[in-house]
């Protein structure tokens, strides 16, 4: 029989061990793995309960990923987070949660997530290695490389191309060349994400300066590294746009693609060099809406008739 108190203390464990990793923050990327998987059924014949598999399997191994990765750098930045004022009050360095734990938790969820793709089809498992390598990798790239805004991009990408090789088990077109679609969602995802992210850099410049740590914001400084996060999301609004017009999508996906240029430009306004405290709103708030924005767009555009 489990006392009361061991029920408490597990409950008290999973919330922070959510709220370490962020949960909320899956808006960022499952949104696009389920709005790819739609666009992904255009012109395909899928059985309602087949259908009902995939993406109960595409949100599993989302969820699976982000979750190894986001437990992994926690447990990879432990004294990182330790040394510094903003990050200090973590989970793992305040001590609310054991290292061993949550690397034992990013571990259990690696093996998930490689089940489940094995469990899709076999290119989904063929191709688990690389997005384990890019996700996790993310980790340790801000030791060495101020490209780490990319990566974290890369690994947000893998989200729309794998549920697209969910659904149609390949990234061929019917003509055997690469199908350019999924690639231009992944395209606008990377920028995207590495332009916010970004923006998120911008409130450790100085501590990532003191622990030679790189990043955008640490090495061109507060203001480039503003004005490169707002070329990165034209690129993506342009992106978008590609995407509208190469897999011929109807006006409604181009009304979300005009939304979400006014919400990043309103995102930008609210960010100013001399003024960074609204950051946590614009990257959250902000990004979660464009996110959710654009995979109703998709599932709309891509619904089975």
């Amino acid at each position: 029989m489990i006392s009361s108190s061991t029920k408490t203390d597990v409950l008290t464990g999973c919330r922070e061990f959510l709220e370490m990793i962020k949960i909320s923050h899956t808006l960022f990327a499952m949104p696009f793995a389920i709005g790819a998987a739609f666009l992904a059924l255009r012109e395909m014949q899928v059985a309602t309960q087949e259908l009902a598999v995939l993406l109960v399997q595409i949100i599993l191994a989302v969820a699976l990923a982000r979750t190894a990765a986001m437990s992994f750098n926690r447990w990879a930045d432990r004294h990182i987070d330790a040394a510094n004022p903003r990050t200090r009050d973590r989970s793992i360095p305040a001590g609310r949660l054991d290292a061993s734990t949550v690397l034992l938790v990013s571990v259990l969820c690696v093996i998930g997530f490689v089940a489940v793709a094995a469990s899709i089809n076999p290119l989904a498992l063929k191709l688990s290695p690389v997005v384990l390598v890019v996700i996790l990798g993310y980790s340790w790239t801000k030791r060495f490389t101020s490209l780490c805004h990319l990566v974290l991009g890369a690994g947000l990408a893998m989200a729309p191309l794998g549920a697209w090789v969910a659904i149609r088990g390949t990234l061929l077109s019917a003509t055997d060349q690469v199908d350019t679609t999924p690639w231009i969602l992944a395209g606008a995802v990377m920028l995207w994400t590495a332009g916010f992210d970004i923006l998120y850099g911008c409130l450790d410049t100085d501590f990532d300066r003191e622990q030679h740590l790189r990043s955008i914001p640490e090495s061109l400084g507060i203001t480039a590294a503003l004005r490169l996060a707002s070329l990165l999301h034209a690129g993506m609004g342009l992106m978008l746009l590609w995407l509208w017009y190469w897999a011929q999508l109807g006006l409604l996906f181009l009304c979300a693609t005009g939304i979400v240029w006014l919400l990043l430009f309103y995102q930008h306004r609210l960010v100013r060099p001399d003024d960074l405290g609204r950051v946590n709103r614009a990257f959250f708030n902000l990004n979660a809406t464009i996110s959710v924005i654009l995979m109703a767009a998709m599932i709309i555009e891509g619904w089975p008739a």
